[in-house]
């Protein structure tokens, strides 16, 4: 295994300004980060602080390494460096956390795959280590002058690391002293050892079956069959004389060939799968039409372009793969003439194609360019937000409403309400609630909504990427 201090430092880019929202990231690993954080530093002050000034833009770049977080943040003429240290876990301490990890198929599953699962945390509080901020553990240090301690540099950039944490949760084993290549070697080398040893009898083992052989041999019972007796061992039960469930088959070798006792719980989830009741697999969904071969190819060759087509069948079979598990009622439908249209718009690479399909779709014009803005940001489902507005339950609104109280740490800003649009009164900005529990931003040009970015689930954090958006023009056709 590597040493800890050879794992590779990352660098990150300042933060860009915002305006309002959630100071700290909103993933799994990002919130139990922050709440360690204001545990051990639980002043309000210096917190509040450090919020605004980690959405002031004014700290960054930041560079995360094993045992420290560092940043640099810009006063005026001074330039703040700012430190955060955590102790960083030993080569012993990591082992352990890795038995653990193995000890839980399913997160050792997910390591595998890249993936830094929530029940991690577990493992590694049963290895009595640390991956989380603790008393003693998180230090701060910075250049500032202020008397208080943690100083808001140190917030800040430890509110910032949450924000780092929403994409890349990797940093907090990066900050303990394993990468992410590092750790998924690891555990590879604890599940490769335990493979290779689980058939090796132990000492304790051998010594075991010999004080159960002696036991056997010396035996002094006083039932049916103990010393002295002389009487012969009962004969089994035979379920077609007497009714009886019958006794237990002979145990099987155990897994070093000798004959050893077979632990029926050694491989329960295997044993689980073979016992599940048997199910008829649902019918295959119809297989879609032979496209029909264009009369005059658009791009002025002999045929599209196969990396879009190839794009196209990938998603509508990944539709077919989710209706087939379960997630969908029914089947992906083929998308109408007019989704078609805009899907050919949104994704053909040649500009005349687009310049021909917007002459000839029968619409009237910018409409199609509205469209294909908004395709581009959620596929089908987007553009059913666009042009299909429809009325949330009042426990949907209702639940709306406080996760983005919830999630807004200042004064809200007056939203008017209107089926699944919310708009930002007076402001030319509007959200609107998809079906799949998104939230899609729009901007207001002269007199026509357009979609203004990428959806996303939660209504505070999209709020406030939406009043921080910059002031434009409104968009061009291509």
């Amino acid at each position: 295994m590597s040493p800890a201090h050879h794992a590779a430092a990352r660098g990150f880019p300042a933060f860009p300004a915002r305006r309002g929202g959630r100071a700290s990231g909103q993933s799994f690993w990002a919130r139990q980060w922050t709440a360690a954080v204001e545990d051990v530093w639980p002043e309000q002050q210096p917190l509040k602080q450090g919020r605004s000034l980690a959405r002031s833009g004014r700290t960054g770049p930041l560079t995360v390494s094993p045992g420290r977080v560092l940043a640099r943040t810009e006063e005026g003429e001074q330039t703040r460096t700012t430190r955060l240290t955590l102790t960083v876990l030993d080569d012993d301490a990591w082992d352990t956390v890795w038995e653990r990890a193995a000890d839980r198929p399913a997160t050792a599953e997910a390591l595998l795959a890249g993936e830094l699962p929530e029940d991690l945390l577990e493992a590694v509080e049963d290895a009595r280590a640390r991956m989380l901020p603790g008393y003693g553990d998180l230090d701060a240090d910075c250049d500032c002058d202020t008397p208080g301690h943690p100083c808001p540099h140190a917030t800040a950039l430890a509110y910032q690391l949450s924000w780092l944490l929403d994409t890349d949760p990797w940093l907090l084993p990066l900050i303990r002293g394993r990468s992410a290549e590092q750790a998924v070697e690891d555990l590879k080398s604890t599940l490769l050892l335990r493979a290779l040893t689980a058939g090796t009898p132990t000492h304790a083992d051998a010594d075991a079956d010999a004080d159960a052989d002696a036991d056997a041999d010396d035996g002094d019972g006083d039932g049916d069959g103990g010393e002295g007796s002389g009487a012969p061992a009962p004969a089994p039960h035979n379920t077609a004389t007497d009714g009886t469930a019958p006794d237990a088959p002979d145990a099987p070798d155990g897994p070093d060939g000798q004959g050893g006792a077979y632990d029926p719980g050694t491989h329960p989830h295997q044993q689980a799968a073979y016992t599940r009741p048997r199910t008829a697999l649902p019918a295959l969904p119809p297989l879609p039409e032979p496209p029909a071969a264009p009369g005059e190819p658009l791009t002025g060759i002999e045929a599209d372009p196969l990396d879009r087509l190839a794009a196209d069948a990938g998603l509508y079979a990944r539709e077919l793969l989710a209706h087939l598990h379960g997630f969908t009622d029914a089947p992906p439908a083929p998308p109408d003439l007019w989704q078609d249209t805009v899907r050919l718009a949104a994704t053909h690479p040649d500009p005349r194609a687009v310049q021909r399909l917007r002459a000839g779709c029968g619409r009237p014009a910018g409409e199609l360019d509205r469209a294909v803005a908004a395709w581009r940001t959620g596929g089908r489902t987007a553009l059913e937000v666009l042009e299909r507005p429809w009325r949330p339950t009042g426990q949907q609104t209702a639940r709306a409403r406080t996760a983005l109280a919830a999630g807004w740490e200042e004064e809200l800003p007056r939203i008017d309400t209107d089926g699944n649009h919310w708009t930002l009164t007076g402001r030319g900005l509007q959200l609107r609630l998809g079906r799949d529990g998104r939230w899609y931003p729009y901007r207001l040009h002269a007199t026509v909504w357009w979609p203004a970015g990428p959806p996303c689930a939660d209504p505070a954090e999209a709020l406030a990427d939406l009043t921080a958006l910059p002031d434009e023009d409104a968009p061009q056709p291509d």
